[in-house]
């Protein structure tokens, strides 16, 4: 019989009376988090606090601590040996916080029991600096990513200004972006041998801020504009974001330096080598895949539950999407795992007490994208693309779903296996070519999916049909999804199925009109939709879209490009998805009479 007791000693300690049933007499590394602590590969916090626990370093987290009183969750655990780790969660606060409309949200999933009201607004910055009032002279650590998506000038579209780099903001003393493994290790080595931090700046995948006469500036840095020029001039600050993202996605990157005032803000290259071999050891460690029991009386953490029987299989994606934060977070080139490491977090997961043979996930960022890369990697090396497969695929791709077919075949024919569903997103543009077609190892992928593993509905992301619109978001035609709409219901007709597909759709995008939202409303009455899964743009910090939205230029081209920004105007977008609904129809059919496009009307009505 399955059955789930494990002692309080497999959860990293969150408080006092753990820490001594561990008998330990101090602490290495405290770990705050914004999210509640779920002991689960998939939270950022446990990974780390993990991931340092495997080098020997007595590590406890707390989690959501109250900023509101007198801060005894910052001093209940003392000073560590070495430093505090501060990470918002695995969403940027304000993300998690507010609406499109800018609307407080009444819940939040990575909270038990879904309760909102358990971190602050820029979490990572407030907490910091409390650390850093408490404990002037104890180092903190900042990662996760709010942190990643905040390391530069970037814009805060909640606040609707410019922000410099959290590091400057928040006074840490490091800042570790993007998945944060190797980097916090590597410190965690130097400061146990006695390096200070004040030291530490040649680290892979960190940012620091250091006075502007710092002479180890590598002699290839990159020098982009200035906080203060970038607040001058919004074009500056447009040309900034290219060089940004270009060396987010490069093998081999370049060091970025940023003036602010009398200081400099150095982001030092992210890996170029992180292995399959390396992911595994991470998802091999001795995770509870849990939440700690101390919200037992709380209530469930809804985004625990939403994944606690997915498994992720690789990081990065290579689409490139404009308004997606992966690249600035993990890249472009795609690490996986291994089958063995794969099959054996099931074998664990179906140890569960309340698993019931149903994988409701078995992808990544982008679910078709596992094992694929360049044929010959020296082309790689030199590419600036930031996306392998916009505006055409890149013809050094090796885009072969084979490996991630044999996966799924292998991982629903496991006994203790009922069902294995895939829940992320997949890009049916590497599936079908411009003529419509499906080459062997795309067809044998889409016949797997379509018959296999589909729970009734397959979700997929077009966002738009405007080819203006598409083009600024860095996603395919509108005809890719046609095309692929076709292949999914002959598949679901010769295999007697009933499945239907729920496309994904977002409005007030950047180059995004009135009358694109209508046109887009005209297609999908004529495709029988009555859209559910859709979303009002929100620019996230360190996005191509987000910068657009704020200056008005494209950061490749810098082009204008006009972009709905008030509340109205976004609103005004959004309701074109409904038009189904009888309470907006005179709205929508008033404002196509003010556009002077009764025509639309009439096909919608």
């Amino acid at each position: 019989m399955k059955q789930n007791i494990l002692a309080i000693t497999n959860w990293l300690p969150t408080t006092l009376k753990e820490v001594k049933n561990k008998n330990w007499s101090e602490l290495d590394v405290i770990i705050f988090t914004g999210d509640a602590y779920v002991d689960h590969p998939s939270f950022g916090a446990a990974v780390i606090g993990r991931v340092l626990e495997n080098i020997g370093l007595r590590v406890a987290i707390v989690a959501q601590p109250n900023w509101k009183d007198d801060l005894r969750d910052f001093k209940k655990l003392g000073l560590p040996r070495l430093f505090f780790a501060v990470t918002s969660g695995n969403m940027d606060s304000m993300i998690n916080h507010y609406t499109a409309n800018k609307r407080l949200r009444s819940n939040d999933a990575y909270t038990a029991g879904g309760k909102a009201g358990f971190r602050p607004d820029y979490a990572t910055t407030v907490y910091t600096k409390i650390l850093k009032k408490i404990a002037p002279e104890t180092p903190v650590i900042i990662g996760g990513i709010e942190a990643s998506l905040r390391r530069l000038t970037h814009y805060d579209y909640w606040s609707d200004s410019l922000k410099s780099s959290i590091l400057h903001e928040s006074g840490a003393d490091l800042l570790v972006y993007g998945n944060g493994e190797k980097s916090i290790i590597k410190i965690a080595k130097l400061m146990q041998k006695g390096v200070q931090i004040s030291n530490i700046k040649n680290i892979e995948q960190t940012a620091f801020i250091t006075d502007k006469k710092w002479d180890k500036i590598e002699s290839d840095a990159l020098y982009i504009n200035s906080h203060e020029l970038c607040l001058k001039d919004k074009k500056k600050f447009a040309s900034n974001f290219k060089v940004i993202e270009i060396q987010s996605n490069k093998i081999f990157a370049k060091q970025i330096i940023q003036k602010i005032g009398r200081k400099i803000i150095v982001v030092n290259p992210a890996f170029s080598n992180t292995t399959g071999k390396e992911l595994d050891s991470t998802y091999n460690l001795p995770f509870t895949r849990l939440p700690h029991p101390k919200y037992k009386k709380r209530g469930n953490v809804p985004a625990f539950e939403m994944i606690k029987f997915s498994i992720n299989i690789h990081r990065g994606c290579f689409g490139g999407c404009s308004f997606c934060t992966i690249s600035a977070h993990q890249g472009k080139f795609i690490i996986s795992r291994s089958e063995k490491s794969i099959l054996n977090e099931i074998e664990e997961m179906s140890k569960s007490v309340d698993f019931k043979g149903i994988i409701t996930d078995l992808g990544g960022p982008s679910a078709n994208m596992y094992k694929m890369q360049g044929e010959n990697l020296k082309i790689c090396e030199k590419c600036i693309r930031p996306s392998c497969i916009h505006p055409n695929t890149c013809k050094n791709l090796n885009s072969n779903h084979s490996p991630l077919t044999n996966i799924y075949k292998k991982v629903r024919n496991l006994p203790q296996i009922k069902k294995v569903f895939i829940g992320s997103g997949i890009r049916y543009d590497m599936l079908v070519d411009k003529n419509g077609k499906l080459l062997k190892d795309k067809l044998l992928y889409t016949k797997e999916l379509i018959k296999y593993h589909v729970s009734g509905r397959l979700k997929v992301a077009p966002e738009h049909n405007s080819p203006e619109v598409l083009n600024v978001m860095r996603k395919p035609s509108f005809k890719y999804f046609f095309k692929f709409m076709e292949i999914f219901d002959k598949i679901n007709k010769e295999e007697n199925l009933n499945q239907q597909l729920i496309p994904y759709f977002i409005s007030s995008h950047p180059k995004s009109t009135d009358i694109d939202m209508a046109m887009l409303a005209c297609t999908t009455k004529k495709l029988n939709f009555k859209l559910e899964q859709v979303q009002d743009f929100i620019p996230t910090p360190m996005t191509v879209s987000a910068v657009i939205f704020y200056s008005g230029y494209h950061p490749y081209t810098l082009e204008k490009i006009r972009t709905p920004k008030t509340i109205n105007e976004k609103q005004q977008q959004n309701m074109f998805f409904f038009w189904y609904k009888k309470e907006l129809r005179n709205k929508i059919k008033k404002r196509l009479s003010n556009l002077k496009r009764n025509d639309i009307a009439k096909k919608l009505f």
